[in-house]
């Protein structure tokens, strides 16, 4: 069974709540920096708001990040590697 995309709103609800929880934020803290309702960071992250282009500059700029970070998924983020593997030094053929 294959799973129903995302539409955009949802994905970047989800993105958004994730880089707010990441820094520690709450919606009410996030909404104040950005000078925005609560209740309206709310429906952004529930994926029931469709923001302006301004509101997600504005968004960015209250998490202090690149706007771009607000459309890059997660699991394509680099991740570290666990640097405690012994590295290969076999010859290459």
């Amino acid at each position: 069974m294959s799973k129903k995309p995302l539409s955009p709103q949802k994905a970047l609800g989800l993105r958004l709540k994730e880089l707010r929880v990441e820094k520690s934020i709450t919606q009410e803290e996030l909404a104040e920096r950005c000078g925005m309702f609560r209740t309206y960071m709310s429906r952004i992250e529930a994926g029931l708001a469709n923001p302006t282009l301004t509101a997600l500059h504005t968004l960015a700029a209250g998490l202090e990040i690149p706007i771009t970070d607000l459309f890059i998924p997660a699991q394509t983020q680099p991740r570290r590697v666990n640097s405690t593997q012994p590295i290969s030094r076999g010859r290459v053929r």
